[in-house]
């Protein structure tokens, strides 16, 4: 089957690469079907589940990646010269708190 894609309009090329890109998925979701029937095969030879060498329980999909936004972490310490500035502990140092531990300020003193 060839194609002439010169003759073609914008909208027959269109409808060609979306058919195309559907082929494609199709095909790659057969191809991992394929790849995951062969890697049970290959662990049930040596006597194992895949699940047991991959560390998931049977049935159970691989997490995705968090989406959305982060959780905000409580305050641990305020400024005591601006109570307006705070800090979780976590991450790298404020300059403020820094400086107040220089100047002998305890980071316990600092707690909210």
């Amino acid at each position: 089957m060839k194609t002439d894609l010169k003759t073609m309009t914008r909208k027959e090329l269109e409808k060609l690469k979306a058919n195309v890109e559907t082929a494609l998925q199709k095909l790659a979701e057969k191809d991992k079907k394929a790849a995951l029937a062969a890697a049970e095969k290959a662990a049930a030879a040596h006597g194992f589940s895949l699940a047991e060498i991959t560390g998931d329980a049977p049935g159970r999909k691989m997490r995705k990646a968090k989406s959305g936004p982060k959780t905000v972490s409580v305050a641990k310490y305020k400024n005591p010269a601006d109570a307006e500035q705070t800090w979780t502990g976590k991450g790298r140092q404020p300059d403020w708190f820094k400086s107040a531990i220089a100047n002998g300020t305890t980071p316990d003193a600092m707690e909210i």
